[in-house]
């Protein structure tokens, strides 16, 4: 059962490493993961009221973009992580609603940071 204290992110991904790199990174910034990993998986956490999610792009169950798009739609701040030589993807990361779009290696290195400074605040899209 999530500790009610703790924010909830919300985390889809279907490649069992990244997703325990996400959580963990979630859990060190001190917030609760919820685990996704298809579509359904995922709109129930939002439904359940999480705070915020993190898409992975690069999933093999789903389509990222897609995701993104009803994390948004949900009013979520959202962040997604890809390839970071796949801009295209990004960008259209980003013409979903992500409002920012990490490489695999920014959030292997600060994902405790990435993902505090996603609960804090409301950041305008950009790549990073």
């Amino acid at each position: 059962m999530p500790d009610t204290d703790r924010p909830t992110v919300a985390v889809l991904a279907d490649d069992l490493i990244w997703s325990s790199r996400l959580v963990a990174a979630i859990e060190r910034a001190e917030a609760t993961a919820l685990r996704a990993s298809t579509p359904v998986d995922l709109q129930r956490h939002l439904d359940a009221g999480a705070r915020a999610a993190v898409i992975d792009l690069g999933g093999r169950r789903y389509d990222g973009i897609a995701a993104v798009e009803a994390a948004a739609a949900s009013g979520l701040p959202t962040i997604a992580v890809g390839q970071h030589e796949d801009l295209a993807l990004r960008r259209r990361a980003l013409a979903a609603g992500a409002q920012r779009v990490y490489s695999y290696n920014k959030l292997f290195r600060d994902g405790p940071a990435v993902i505090a400074g996603l609960l804090a605040r409301n950041a305008p899209a950009e790549v990073g």
